[in-house]
Parts: C-alpha cells; structure tokens; sequence
C-alpha cells in the first residue's frame, strides 16, 4: 500500500511547470566507428556547464536521436553507452539556431571499462512503448526458475497456470505467443516449459498491436526474444542451473559468436531435464464421491539456434538462421474415484511423447539512398512432428477395457513477408507489406480400444453393443494472404498512425473415420475476407509526460485442439473434443495510456475495454451414452465485453535498492452453455438433461512487487511477492493464489565475468489451485504441483567487445517510448 501512495502521490506532480524551457532541439546519428553501423538505445545526456541535468533520451535503433524542449544558452550533450568512450559536446541554443543537428557522432570502444560491459543486467527493466510493454529480462528473472513458464508469471498482466501450462494476458487465455517475432509449431505449454529462462533477452507484452502485426490474439501478443550475441571477436556465456522441491531439474545454456569483417555467427543451445510432480483431488458433494489425481512428468528437452548475418556492403544485408527443438517426454498417472460403499476405481496412464520442431528462417534487407528507406523480404518455414503412446488401465471400472491410442501428428508452416517502409519527410513515415501463410496439419488417430455402438438401437438388434474405437484421420489447412499500409506523422507534441490490415482466409478440415465396413468423413470449410483497422495517438505533454491512445479489431481463429474432432484426453468421469464448427471470434478493443518519467525511474498506467463478437469458450455435455459422465467442447457464443486498469512501475528508492511493482484489474463477461441431470443419476434418462446458458460477471485483480537489493558491488538480494485475486469461471470458482519468493545473486572473477546465484520459491508453501463450483455437479477441489522449489545457478561469459548486428525486422517501429529502464 506504501508503494501505491507513493506512485498516486507522483502522478499528481506530472504536470508541475516549467517556464524555462524554450523550443530549442539537438539531433544527430551515432555509429559505430570502427564498423560504422547504427548503434541503438544509447544514452544522449544534456546538462548544464555545472553537470546538471536538463534532459535527455535514447537513440533509435537506426542510431538517430532528437531531443527537444531544450533551454536558450550553452548546454552539455554527453553521448554515453557502456563499453565505449563517452563524447561531450558544448553547443549553443539560441542567437538564430534553435535546432541543432550534431550530424554522425562515430563512438570508439572503451577497452579499459569492459568491465563495466555486462551480457545480461543485473534488474529486470520495463519500456513502454505506443504498443507494447518491453521487460528486459535482467539477472534477477533468470534466477526466478528454469524455463519461460517460471518467468512468465512474474511479469505484468501475465498469468501461467502451472496444471495445464495455458497462459493468459489481462485475464484472457487467446493470446498468440511468439519467438523472436515468429509463431511456433509447438503447442504453447510445451514451448514454454522448453525455453531456458537464461536464453531469453527481452519479452515484449504487445496488448493492441498495430496493423502490421497478424491480427490474431484477443487479449494480444506474448513475443520471446532469445539472445543474439552480437559482440566482436569471439565471445559467449554459459549457465547451468538445478532446482528441486521434490524431483531434481537441471537446465544449461550456452550462447556463442564470433564476429569478423562482414560475417558475424552466432549460435545458441539450451536444454531442460527434469522429472515434474502434480497431485489433486475434486470432492463431489451431491453424491460423496471423490477423485484423486497423481500425475508424473519425466522430459527432456534440447533447443538449438545457429544463424549467420552477411553485411554484403552498407546497402544490403543478408541473415539466416534455424532453430531446432527437440523434446522427449514420459508422463505416468493414477486416476482413483471412491464412490460411497463401492470399491475404489482407479484409471492407470502412462504415455511416451517424441516431438521436433525444425525452424528455418531467412531475411534479405535493403537500404535504399533516401535514409530511412528500406526494403526486408523475410521467408520462415517450420516443421513440427509429434509421436504419442498412451495406455490406459483400469481396475474396477467395468468400461472401457484396456486399451492403447497411437496419435501422429504432423504440421509444416510457411510465412513469407515483404516490408517498405518510405520516410516520406522528417516527419511522416509511409510502411506497407504483404504476407502469405500457409499452414497445414495432419493428426492420425488408432486405438486397440472398444467404443459403445452409437447405432445399436438401429441395428435389429444384433446385439453389437461394443464396437472398436474408429481410426481417425484429421487433416486441417489454412491459407492466410494479407496485405497492410500504416502511415505516421508527427508534430511537435503529437503524433499518430493509422492503418489497415486487409486478410482472406481460407479453411479446410475433414476428419475421417474408418468404421468396421466404412468410412464416415466430416468436411468443414470456411471461406471469409476482413480488414482489421488500428491507430494510435501520442501526446507528448512534456519530457516526462507521455500520454497514448490506440484501437484496433483483431480475430481469434478457433485454435488446432478446438476444432480437432479426436479425443484430446479423458478421466473416467470426463472426455474432451474439439467441435469443427467453431467460428472465429472478432475483437474490438480501445485503449488508453500514461507514463511518467521520474527522476529514479517511470510509472505507467492505463485502462483498456473489449467488445468480443461471437465469443468462443467452454460448454459442458451430459454424454448420452453414459449419463455419469460428461463431455467437455467449445462453442461460440453471443458478445461479451471486457475491461480493466494497470498500473506498473520501475523505481529506485535509494542506490541500492531497486523495485519493479505492477497493479492489474480486469472485469469481464463470460457465456457458456452447461447441461446437468434433473434426477437422481439411478433413475435418470436422456430426457432428464436440461441445457442451460450461463453468463458470468467476474472482477479479478493482481498484484506483483519484486525487490532487488544491492548490498555490495558484487552481491545482491531479491524478494518477490504475487497475489492472484479470486476468479469466477463457468465451471467453478478459483480462490485466490499467492507467493512470496526470495533469492540472492554473487558476481566474482576478473570483470565479474562469474555469477552464482540462489532462489528460493513459494517459501510460505501457499501455491496451490483450489476451486469449488456446481457446474456440472457441486463440487470442491484442489491442483497441487512443485511450487515450494529452490534453485542455483551459475553463469559465466567470455570474450568482450560491443556490437549491436542485423536488427530483424520486428513490425511496430513505433519509436517513441517510455522508459524507466536503470542498470
């Protein structure tokens, strides 16, 4: 509660004069002298002759820079980025020159502060930008827990629910998340269980992205940015890690490259292994029965990056790069129901999972004489082969006899993206592209199992009431062309950018069923042509004043699991499907933001508000062949609406102590449909299913405070807090969640190249999943996993230098930004 008074109390100092400052403005370009490359986010200081700060900011990532609002007279620009020497420059503002134009500032490497120079910084810190929010993931994350997953839910708005691996944005689980600027083959739990936390540089939460992004996502893009060494020379890190509550998970990365000339290579490996532990049980009140839940993980995984950047001359630049991501998995589980006065059934599981990911990526980029003029062709094609055994055993449950499923699954994905972006003055900025994706998978479905005979009653009664399971081929294609055109322009204080994205879609899917004598096919097709429309509105109040409106349409095509016909799992009590008649769901969202730059940091607030046109979500079956069991699908439903508020902040305190805290609260409406039994289940029937749509009005809020403590040059301390509020859902009631963390970090060896690291987590032991509901019975439960871990790490880096390379297109190339961002 301190620190929001505090926060409150700088917000209402936002606007405080300042009749000093005059129309004055310095501008210039920083490169790299010896390679005479564009050098971004340097700092650009300017004081007074006394060393007092009057303004400053950060160059773009072309290098450019302009600073306004500054005071007639002499003034100091101090150009600054840490492994290079420092350039101070006294101008004049005023006597008939206002706008200063410095022209190209050439910084040389500062060998004898490289031990100044750090890969990855020692505090996580937040950017906002007109669209995004940017986290530079520091040293304090990376000891958070292994992989993306345990990052993830220390960020703002974000929330990763540890049972099932789904991650949601502002409340809201349709949210695509990328890797490095690209969507992934692999099912979203998997990826980020995969990713070394220690291989990620930066992740960017995009909430009302711009036209040039794909439109899908309701609730926006999570996009993953894995480290590209870029330095001169040879150069590199390596981490290992091991945590542990109750199995042992070990996670190692190593990042290389070598840069020479007009070639820098890089590559990256990373690997997680680890046995995984979740436990639970549901109580169902209407008749005493219980379920209890054990469940074991044992996966390996290994991700691999090599690629290359070719400066062909100061015009033409051609990179490459492949990920390949291999992952093998052994799951065991045991199923137990404990009806009153009848012996315990139990369902046995275990199943083994082979799956690779192979990513090819290659961009050509041009600059043509007009600067800031610039062509990028980027093609992207990925691979994704999975292989599943699952056998099922049961002891005192009379149906289904054992059996086995076989699931294959194939997909392959093609993007292709052409960019120009055309600098039509200092001023206004022209971009459009195109971009055609191309994405088709095939799912192959057998099982030894039996299958109750859904046409027995037509049949003259043969007596077949059991079948086998029907063979099932399912193949779903998808052809995305899109073209987009933005156009900006900025103003003293203003500036804005409209766009448009236009997308034919064009969908084919049949599953085919082989039955004993036949085939049975299912075709859907779905054929449709939209615009999504998005702008964005800055005004810039002052220096430290930043104020940002955006809106924009995006879509939520039904994802592959929610169309896909064949069984995705099964309890005794419940199965899941996919329904292939699903319709994509539309998004209209406007948004509004504030940031103030502090002197020890920035604070950012904002409030958003959702219109969701045929809203997909959860509907709940009472199975027709077995009323004691329920089938769980997706359907779309009439519109719903969402909104919320965030706040978020970077601030240091005092020289040693440094925090990130972020506030969240989201409102929103939820309709689903729900079937229940009106009569007791011994004398129930078909006709005693009644169906029901349900609408749900939630208000959930979050909270999140991580603290980082420097107590020497060398070591430093961390205590992180969350507080999840309570959830209503269609099904049931999450009750709140909450955990406290702490850790500490030592740096040691020449140039603190080392660093060795301790976390631990959930150290009150509060994590826990615990709902009640009455959907589609009245019941009450808990999810536990292994949240009480601790971890340590070690890192260390090699070589030195400073180069920034080949910065890939990533499609907002909104530059003006908020930044509290300290080291």
């Amino acid at each position: 509660m301190q620190l929001c008074v505090v926060l409150i109390t700088m917000i209402g100092f936002a606007h405080s004069p300042n009749s000093n400052l005059r129309d004055g403005s310095i501008s210039g370009k920083v490169l790299d002298a010896s390679l005479n490359q564009p050098l971004p986010y340097v700092n650009v200081l300017v004081t007074d002759l006394q060393g007092q700060t009057i303004t400053g900011g950060i160059t773009n990532d072309d290098g450019t820079f302009k600073i306004e609002k500054i005071p007639e007279g002499e003034v100091k620009v101090m150009i600054q980025y840490i492994g290079y020497k420092t350039i101070s420059r006294t101008v004049t503002i005023g006597s008939g020159n206002f706008n200063i134009d410095l022209g190209e500032i050439k910084l040389e490497e500062d060998l004898e502060s490289l031990d100044e120079v750090t890969v990855v910084a020692e505090v996580t810190t937040i950017q906002q930008k007109v669209d995004r929010k940017v986290i530079n993931i520091g040293k304090d994350l990376t000891t958070a827990g292994a992989t993306a997953s345990d990052i993830m839910n220390n960020l703002p708005s974000v929330n990763v629910d540890q049972q099932t691996g789904n991650i949601s944005l502002r409340g809201n689980e349709n949210v695509r998340v990328m890797v490095d600027g690209k969507l992934s083959n692999v099912p979203i739990a998997q990826l980020l269980r995969q990713i070394p936390s220690t291989s990620i540089k930066q992740i960017e939460l995009i909430t009302n992205p711009s036209a040039k992004y794909n439109p899908e996502g309701m609730s926006g893009i999570i996009n993953i940015i894995l480290h590209k060494n870029t330095t001169i020379g040879f150069n590199g890190n390596v981490n290992f890690g091991l945590t542990k509550e109750i199995f042992a998970k070990f996670n190692s990365s190593i990042d290389m490259n070598y840069r020479n000339g007009k070639f820098n290579f890089y590559g990256n490996y990373g690997n997680n292994v680890g046995k995984y532990d979740n436990f639970g049980n549901i109580l169902r009140l209407d008749d005493n029965s219980e379920q209890a839940f054990k469940f074991n993980n044992n996966n390996k995984s290994n991700l691999y990056k090599v690629g290359v950047d070719f400066y062909m001359n100061d015009n033409n630049t051609i990179s490459f790069f492949t990920n390949q991501n291999v992952f093998k998995g052994k799951g065991s589980g045991i199923t137990s129901i404990q009806f009153v006065g009848e012996p315990l059934q139990r369902q046995n599981f275990n199943n083994d999972t082979d799956n690779r990911v192979e990513q090819y990526n290659g961009v050509y980029n041009h600059k043509f004489k007009k600067e800031g003029e610039k062509l990028d062709l980027e093609v992207d094609y990925s691979v994704f082969n999975q292989d599943e055994v699952a056998n099922f055993r049961f002891t005192n449950i009379p149906f289904p006899p054992d059996y086995t499923d076989f699931v294959d699954t194939n997909r392959d994905q093609t993007v292709v993206n052409l960019d120009y972006t055309n600098p039509l003055s200092e001023k206004a900025k022209l971009e459009i592209g195109a971009e055609a994706r191309l994405f088709e998978t095939n799912i192959d479905y057998s099982s030894t199992g039996l299958s109750v005979n859904e046409n027995q009653d037509d049949i003259s009664n043969n007596g077949d009431e059991f079948i086998p399971t029907p063979a099932t081929d399912f193949t779903y294609k998808r052809d995305i062309y899109s073209l987009y055109i933005t156009y900006g322009k900025t103003f003293e204080k203003w500036s804005y950018q409209v766009g448009a994205r236009a997308e034919s879609v064009n969908e084919e899917a049949s599953a085919i069923r082989q039955l004993e004598n036949n085939s049975e096919t299912i075709p859907f097709e779905n054929n449709y042509f939209q615009v999504y429309p998005s702008a964005f509105v800055t005004y810039t109040a002052s220096d430290k004043n930043t104020y940002q409106m955006s809106v924009s349409r995006r879509v939520d095509r039904p994802g592959l699991q929610q169309v896909n016909p064949i069984r995705e799992w099964s309890t005794p009590l419940v199965s899941s499907f996919g329904n292939t008649n699903l319709q994509p769901q539309f998004t209209n969202s406007i948004e509004f933001n504030y940031t103030r730059k502090l002197e020890k940091g920035s604070i950012t607030g904002g409030v958003f508000f959702r219109l969701v046109e045929d809203e997909i979500n959860r509907a709940v079956f009472v199975d027709r062949l077995d009323l004691n069991k329920n089938i769980l699908t997706y359907d779309n439903f009439e519109n719903t609406t969402a909104y919320g508020i965030e706040i978020s902040s970077n601030y240091r305190p005092t020289k040693w102590w440094s925090l990130n805290g972020s506030f969240d609260l989201f409102a929103r409406q939820q309709k689903g449909i729900t079937e229940v039994l009106t009569a007791p289940i011994e004398t129930a029937t078909v006709d005693d299913i009644e169906r029901s749509t349900l609408e749900v009005d939630n208000i959930v809020y979050n909270f999140r405070l991580f603290n980082n403590f420097k107590v020497t040059k060398q070591l430093s301390l961390s205590l992180f807090s969350m507080y999840r509020g309570e959830e209503k859902g269609l099904q049931f009631t999450r009750k709140p969640m909450f955990m406290v963390n702490t850790g500490l970090r030592y740096s040691f060896l020449e140039d603190q190249r080392a660093t060795f690291s301790f976390n631990y987590s959930d150290i009150f032991n509060t994590m826990r999943f615990e709902f009640e509901g009455d959907r589609p019975s009245p019941q009450v439960g808990q999810f536990n996993w292994e949240s009480n871990t601790w971890n340590i790490a070690l890192s260390y880096r090699f070589g030195g230098g400073k180069y920034r390379a080949l910065q890939r297109k990533q499609r907002d190339d909104n530059e003006k930004s908020g930044s509290g961002g300290f080291l």
